[in-house]
């Protein structure tokens, strides 16, 4: 399997109407990575995947590959491998020849063809369906065809834009283990964009937060999630999001010891505990969302509405007085700019 590095440098890219999608893009995907881009609609993750795909030109900046600058190179001759949304798939040929149509339009020797779609087929669980149309596929097979018209053409990278979105929840599940397990057996270089956090979560080994065209953090997962850089991704990565306080609210009355120039407090909603003996707010729980494994407490207090999340065996209902208490050592601090303090 080839594989290649990717670093962008001083990325930027500005459409006509004088709208920058890409602020000063610094980021370097190692080989072999699996990072994953992530960010509302809007932030840029799409626009980067095609300027390293060759498909847009950034109006500043740089994209090597492999160390090779290819800024100015079309995509055809980039060996980049991009898997979108849509399967894309011809109707009228068979899953075989849907694998194969690319290698005979570069003119790869029938042979060689026939042992790479066979290799790829194999890999992927389709080699019972290579006499098959699309249509006579489920949405899951589909995709993995689609994966495969990627691999077999043995690129340098993988470049992956929102493709699972078309599936439902338990297909998706199951497509994302499916990823990971290609990967570690390809090793290959693997860029996917997605606006689900949890999607980014399970399938980056690191993750670059996206917002207005500009890069807030990268990091890994856990780095993301427990160091999150700014008060965007603290509410961006993470289900339910982190809860915020200005540290000038009345309700925390001095709990709190805060670093010099911290405005805000966050914490995670999983790190509350609702009947603490040394509180660091007083609420009254609004609402109860039991969701089987847990519990999700939306709970009123003078600092605003907050969340818990508890277990599923605690007895709590709403119109209840709770003492909210989070551990010291759980607590993030951002200033006025919202930036990690």
């Amino acid at each position: 399997m080839t594989v290649a590095g990717i670093r962008l440098e001083g990325v930027e890219k500005e459409f006509g109407s004088g709208q920058k999608a890409l602020r000063d893009i610094d980021l370097e995907i190692a080989d072999g990575e699996r990072l994953a881009l992530v960010g509302p609609s809007g932030s840029g993750k799409s626009t980067l995947l095609r300027i390293i795909a060759g498909l847009e030109s950034p109006t500043r900046g740089r994209v090597l590959l492999d160390g090779r600058d290819v800024t100015d190179v079309p995509p055809e001759r980039r060996n980049l491998a991009m898997v979108f949304q849509s399967y894309a798939l011809y109707p009228h040929k068979t899953v075989r020849d849907n694998l194969a149509f690319g290698l005979r339009m570069r003119g790869t020797a029938p042979p060689e063809i026939s042992s790479r779609v066979d290799a790829t087929a194999a890999s992927l669980g389709l080699t019972p369906f290579l006499a098959r149309l699309p249509a006579q596929l489920s949405g899951g097979q589909r995709q993995r065809v689609a994966l495969g018209r990627a691999i077999v053409r043995d690129p340098a990278a993988f470049l992956f834009d929102e493709p699972l979105s078309n599936l439902d929840p338990r297909l998706r599940g199951d497509t994302r283990a499916e990823l990971i397990e290609l990967h570690g057996r390809l090793r290959a270089t693997m860029v996917y964009v997605t606006h689900d956090q949890e999607e980014a979560m399970t399938l980056g080994q690191r993750i670059a937060v996206l917002r207005e065209g500009c890069v807030e953090q990268v990091g890994t997962p856990a780095e993301v999630f427990n160091r999150p850089a700014t008060t965007f991704v603290a509410q961006f990565i993470g289900s339910p999001p982190m809860n915020l306080i200005d540290l000038e609210s009345p309700a925390l009355r001095g709990a709190v010891k805060a670093p010099a120039g911290a405005a805000r407090l966050g914490f995670r909603p999983h790190d509350v505990r609702l009947d603490s003996s040394s509180p660091l707010l007083h609420g009254t729980i609004h609402l109860v969302e039991p969701i089987g494994a847990a519990q999700i407490v939306h709970v009123r207090s003078d600092a605003g509405r907050l969340v818990a999340v508890i277990g599923p065996q605690a007895a709590v209902r709403p119109d209840e007085d709770v003492k909210l208490g989070v551990d010291q050592s759980r607590l993030h601090f951002f200033d006025g700019e919202g930036k990690r303090c």
